[in-house]
């Protein structure tokens, strides 16, 4: 049986390998080995190691992708089956409906659209295609956050382009140390259902909005795109891999970074910071107060059908 020495010793060498930041990764190792030898992980197990390391972690270095992850499901421990945990977060997007939740059409012709998380490009684009097309004869749209907790770079690109005119808008720009290349978002060229260039959009967030549901957020504000109303969001940036190091124990590893091509930074640390702070709960109310009232003052503007 695999001991909590080699477990630990396992997700250290992957983020000494890995996290985007490797002196960061030195201070990682020191403290988290200094706790071992400590005694400070004797008698713990499963969800209680978990959460022991995780904490020692982001006490060293304070990123919220940085973590020991217990998984009910086994996880293969051969080094040719692993995927950063692809297929994994695949299988749950189909299970749930590629992040999709909710569409609705509200009082005064404003669209609602609610994620729970961001879908790849290449499986999620028809299920996104879908929604935006239930809400393309709406005047305003809002765009439902408060409950995503992460998702894919690609995915996230994908929900922004649609409210762009085209393909000519640089997004983001995403550092990975493993491979230390940079890779750009730029707008997506087709989709698979009318853009909503033209028309207002409110992003609602809270809280826990984590990770691919701040990039949106973050990106359409810092674009001029959308106005985000509710609460600063949790401030995950760093993409993520994720790697076994025993049957039902995952190492997460930010391995990447994102800059956004308008602020030259990204909400690592800081969270996306609303343009209407309200407390989450009432963050719908208000983009919908908020929306109405722009639409009473633009009688001419009505919804667009591409």
């Amino acid at each position: 049986m695999i001991t909590n020495e080699e477990i630990i010793g396992q997700a250290l060498d992957r983020i000494s390998a890995g996290y985007v930041f490797p002196e960061k990764a030195v201070v990682i190792d020191t403290a988290i080995r200094g706790r071992l030898a400590a005694g400070a992980y004797e008698g713990l197990d499963g969800p209680a190691l978990c959460e022991a390391v995780t904490a020692d972690l982001q006490e060293a270095c304070p990123d919220k992708h940085l973590r020991l992850l217990w998984t009910d499901e086994p996880q293969s421990l051969v080094p040719q089956d692993e995927d950063g945990g692809e297929a994994a977060f695949l299988a749950s997007m189909r299970a749930e409906n590629q992040g999709v939740q909710r569409v609705e059409r509200l009082e005064g012709n404003i669209g609602l659209i609610e994620l729970n998380r961001i879908a790849t490009a290449p499986e999620g684009a028809s299920v996104i295609g879908a929604a935006m097309q239930l809400v393309a004869l709406s005047s305003a749209l809002v765009l439902d956050l408060r409950g995503c907790l992460g998702g894919s770079p690609e995915g996230a690109a994908m929900w922004c382009s649609y409210f762009f005119p085209d393909d000519q808008v640089h997004l983001t720009d995403i550092y990975d140390r493993t491979t230390d290349t940079t890779r750009q978002f730029w707008t997506t060229a087709h989709l698979p259902a009318p853009r909503y260039a033209d028309r207002p959009v409110y992003v609602l967030t809270s809280e826990i909005t984590f990770s691919g549901g701040e990039d949106v957020a973050y990106t359409l504000q810092a674009h001029g795109r959308a106005v985000v109303v509710g609460a600063t969001t949790r401030g995950g940036a760093h993409p993520t891999a994720r790697h076994a190091v025993a049957e039902h124990i995952l190492v997460t590893v930010p391995q990447a970074r994102a800059v956004n091509t308008v602020t030259g930074t990204n909400w690592e640390g800081v969270g996306v910071v609303p343009d209407v702070p309200v407390p989450a709960a009432q963050a719908l109310d208000t983009a919908l107060k908020a929306a109405l009232r722009r639409l009473e003052a633009q009688p001419e503007s009505g919804a667009a059908t591409g």
